[in-house]
């Protein structure tokens, strides 16, 4: 017959005790975890003034500026929505014609825009850009990461940008994410692979 000895409650306790004071930790360091992963709360946004659908990770905010494209005072319109510190965006710039000359300054004004945003210099690489009715048309694509521009007072800080652009008749697209640091590659993927134009 084998004999089994009662635990000693003094090592029991002690043992218990050492045990919570783990799990609380693992679950303190779970939270924290959570805490600092963004929430991706995908959604189909479809814009037929400007002729697209894109999936945004949360929902998202409008807004547009003025801007000079070969001497001609354009309005770029913007959505734009945020998870953690990386903001997706989808800008239209709608031309007075769908001249090429005029189409090719639009891209070039907006690739050298962003490039200028972190100091770096525009590599943009040929990308197919699909559209909702099959079919795809060609765009351009670039990765970057430099240094931001700072506030008055304030520290530069990397910056890693995203980018596709696009021009379809009068209207030329840019779509991109700025970060601190890059998204997940499946989230950055999941937005580009989402914009269709109509």
């Amino acid at each position: 017959m084998t004999h089994v000895s009662s635990p000693n409650p003094a090592k029991l306790r002690r043992f218990l005790a050492r045990t919570s004071r783990a799990a609380a930790c693992i679950a303190l360091g779970c939270a924290a975890l959570v805490a600092c992963t963004p929430a991706y709360d995908w959604r189909t946004v479809t814009n037929n003034d400007d002729g697209y659908e894109v999936t945004l990770p949360a929902k998202p905010r409008a807004a547009e500026r003025k801007i000079d494209i070969a001497g001609q005072p354009i309005t770029m319109r913007m959505q734009t929505a945020e998870a953690g510190d990386a903001v997706f965006a989808v800008g239209t710039v709608v031309l007075p014609s769908a001249d090429p000359a005029l189409q090719r300054a639009a891209l070039d004004y907006l690739e050298q825009g962003l490039a200028r945003n972190v100091n770096a210099h525009p590599d943009a690489r040929t990308t197919e850009i699909d559209l909702a009715a099959g079919g795809h048309v060609t765009g351009s694509e670039m990765q970057m990461r430099g240094q931001g521009r700072a506030q008055s007072g304030e520290k530069p800080e990397a910056r890693t940008i995203q980018a596709r652009f696009v021009a379809r008749g009068a209207h030329v697209y840019q779509v991109a994410i700025v970060s601190d640091h890059a998204p997940p590659a499946e989230q950055a993927e999941q937005f580009f692979s989402s914009f269709k134009l109509f």
